[in-house]
């Protein structure tokens, strides 16, 4: 058995451990492979395709509308909207907490940048109103990984890139995990506060009516429905979408007197440097994605996988992204499991689209486990109120729903759109 493969991963995962950026890692790691073999001409066939890709210039445009959206004030917009509307129901700040998330998530494209902004929004407010610490750090940490399954998630968007899917495709197939995951954190949210009323104080009266509320939230719904009723309807494509939801998302900033030139400049310096670090993580992910290819890996997990049970195989995948996650983020977890995500695809007959959705699902779940989960640091650390002992605490309580909704994904693919 050639073992080349996973030669290449442990040497990434080595360099990751010694805090080495993550292009750096996966570019030393897959050019060296390359350069050894010498592949050169391969691998320039691979990064001319991916670079040519249309979808590409989804990135930049993902990256401008998240900046833009939070100088915006879409999180607060949402979040103070969802606190009104369940201001008579016991842990209404802890669900408009989870609806603010949601919000959010459907303009900015990553969970951690949620987690960082709806911190500082909502735990200070449950905190005032005497909500038991576990319960306002883990309702944010929770909603904040609906960031990598909503629409413009950028997990979403590197796993399409790196696969030759469409974009478009996996937006869509993951609307409906996406919506089960969220009923369940509001399931187990109404659980938690009916078994322990001490942890959700009943909310006082807010000031701003309903109507007002619902005003003010408008630009984030219909961001999420451009791109979605955009791209479902055959209408535009899915950079036409993002381009006019900047272009609305601008205007709105602009109109409600929010934007100078000192933050235009800061949006449009941190969307083209995110975008350069992105463009240089999928460059590297692409050799070294290649160089597996060559190694015969992906052909060789697709046959074991097959000689396995499919809830097996998925524990397995699971588990390699909660030990990937005590060491690396995200997008790293996220190169570096591909190819076992792909190879239970195959496996079991289903399209990239299916293993794209379920792996970027269990990358979220690795970051809330104790004791480094990315999401629940974040959390703890923007809150600075909250030990990060206290936010895992109160996910554990929302990590069983997170299961079902991967054991359901296992059990019935159909639930990603049929792709």
């Amino acid at each position: 058995m050639d073992m080349t493969g996973f030669a290449a991963i442990a040497a990434a995962i080595a360099l990751l451990a010694l805090r080495m950026p993550v292009a750096l890692a996966l570019m030393l790691a897959g050019g060296t492979g390359l350069a050894l073999v010498g592949a050169g001409d391969q691998a320039w066939t691979q990064l001319d395709a991916l670079l040519r890709a249309p979808d590409l210039l989804a990135v930049p445009l993902v990256l401008l509308l998240g900046n833009l959206a939070f100088y915006a004030g879409f999180a607060t917009r949402v979040h103070d909207a969802a606190a009104v509307l369940l201001q008579n129901r016991r842990g209404g700040l802890a669900g408009a907490a989870i609806l603010g998330c949601a919000g959010f998530a459907a303009t900015c494209g990553s969970s951690v940048a949620c987690a960082a902004t709806m911190s500082r929004i909502a735990i200070p407010e449950m905190l005032r109103a005497g909500y038991d610490p576990r319960l306002a750090g883990a309702s944010v940490a929770i909603g904040s990984t609906l960031g990598a399954l909503l629409a413009p998630s950028m997990l979403l968007i590197l796993w399409a890139l790196l696969t030759g899917t469409p974009v478009a495709a996996v937006f869509l197939a993951a609307l409906l995990p996406a919506a089960l995951s969220l009923a369940g954190m509001i399931a187990v949210l109404s659980w938690w506060t009916r078994h322990d009323p001490q942890a959700a104080p009943p909310s006082q009266s807010l000031l701003p009516p309903r109507e007002a509320a619902l005003r003010a939230i408008w630009p984030a719904p219909v961001v999420f429905g451009i791109i979605l009723g955009g791209i479902w309807s055959g209408a535009m494509s899915l950079v036409v979408a993002l381009g006019i939801c900047v272009a609305l998302t601008l205007a709105v900033t602009i109109l409600q007197h929010r934007l100078t030139l000192e933050t235009l400049w800061s949006a449009l310096r941190g969307s083209l440097a995110q975008a350069a670090m992105i463009l240089l993580v999928l460059v590297a992910a692409r050799l070294f994605l290649t160089f597996l290819d060559m190694t015969g890996l992906p052909a060789m997990l697709a046959q074991g996988a097959a000689a396995l049970p499919r809830l097996a195989t998925i524990l397995l995948l699971g588990l390699a992204c909660a030990a990937l996650g005590l060491l690396a983020e995200p997008v790293a977890i996220l190169v570096l499991t591909l190819p076992f995500a792909l190879a239970i695809g195959t496996a079991y007959g289903q399209e990239p689209v299916w293993s794209g959705i379920l792996l970027v699902k269990l990358v979220e779940i690795a970051l809330i486990l104790p004791p480094l989960g990315l999401n629940a640091v974040v959390v703890a650390t923007a809150a600075r109120d909250i030990p990060a002992r206290a936010v895992f605490g109160g996910l554990g309580r929302f990590l069983f729903l997170d299961l079902l909704v991967v054991a359901a994904l296992a059990l019935f693919p159909g639930l990603t759109g049929g792709f």
